[in-house]
C-alpha cells in the first residue's frame, strides 16, 4: 500500500467519525476539526491536526515521504479508538443486571410451577 493510500484511508475514517458522531462540517480534515472543536476532547485536537497536516503534505507536496509510517498508523488508530463512541460502564452493568434478573425470575417461576408443567416433558 502506498503512502497516499495509507494516509487517505486512515484520514477518511477519522473524517467519517467526526462527521457522524461530532456533527463536523467542512471539506478538509482541518475544517472538520475546527467546526467541532468544542465537542472534542481537548487532548486529541493537536494530534488530529498533526494527522491532517501529514495528510495534506503527503497528498499535495510532490515527493513528500512519511518519516514514521507505523507511528502515523498508530496515531490514527488511537484517534479512531478515542473518537468511536462507547457505551458507558453503567449501561453495561444495567444490561447485565437486567439479563441476570430476568434469568433468575424465569428460573423461579419455572421452579414454583414445576408440578403444573412436569407432565409436558
Amino acid at each position: 500500500m502506498s503512502e497516499i493510500d495509507l494516509v487517505v484511508k486512515q484520514s477518511r475514517k477519522i473524517e467519517s467519525l467526526l462527521r457522524t458522531h461530532y456533527h463536523a462540517e467542512g471539506k478538509g480534515l482541518h475544517q472538520l476539526i475546527t467546526s467541532c472543536e468544542e465537542r472534542l476532547p481537548h487532548e486529541v485536537i493537536g494530534r488530529l491536526r498533526f494527522i491532517a497536516t501529514m495528510r495534506n503534505k503527503v497528498v499535495h507536496e510532490e515527493g513528500y515521504k512519511l518519516e514514521d509510517k507505523s507511528g502515523f498508523k498508530e496515531s490514527c488508530k488511537e484517534m479512531t479508538d478515542i473518537l468511536t463512541p462507547r457505551a458507558s460502564h453503567f449501561l453495561w452493568k444495567l444490561v447485565v443486571g437486567i439479563v441476570l434478573l430476568s434469568t433468575l425470575a424465569s428460573l423461579a417461576i419455572y421452579l414454583i410451577h414445576w408440578d403444573n408443567i412436569k407432565h409436558l416433558f
